[in-house]
């Protein structure tokens, strides 16, 4: 059974930093694309960032570019997020997402359908 399990978050000050881990099995990492999204109370999920199978090509979103890292390491099964310069905007639930579809070369962002249960981020003033 395929699973995603996501760790890390918690309450941070403004303009601190957090890391989000993601460990996946049941499925064949190597070849799949990783994301992360997060969603706030009272608002739409939305795109965070996202690495292909390789992890050749990263997107960002606009509201993290520049303060967010993608990362992973597939000898761990595992995907990472990198959150600096945190703001107040960045609390939400974030989740660790995977593209199932073997060595896709691009990132399709509406292909991620195997989702974790989700880490709380809080950042505090």
């Amino acid at each position: 059974q395929a699973q995603l399990v996501e760790s890390g978050g918690g309450v941070v000050q403004v303009g601190g930093s957090l890391r989000l881990s993601c460990v996946a099995s049941g499925l064949n990492f190597n070849s799949a694309g990783m994301a992360w999204f997060r969603q706030a109370p009272g608002k739409e999920r939305e795109f965070v960032a996202a690495l292909t199978w390789n992890g050749v090509t990263a997107e960002y979103g606009d509201s993290v570019a520049g303060r967010f890292t993608i990362s992973r390491y597939n000898p761990k099964n595992a995907v990472y997020l990198q959150m600096n310069n945190l703001t107040l905007e960045d609390t939400a639930v974030y989740y660790c997402t995977a593209d199932l579809t073997s060595f896709r070369p691009f990132i399709r962002r509406e292909a991620f359908d195997l989702w974790g249960q989700g880490t709380q981020v809080t950042v505090s003033s």
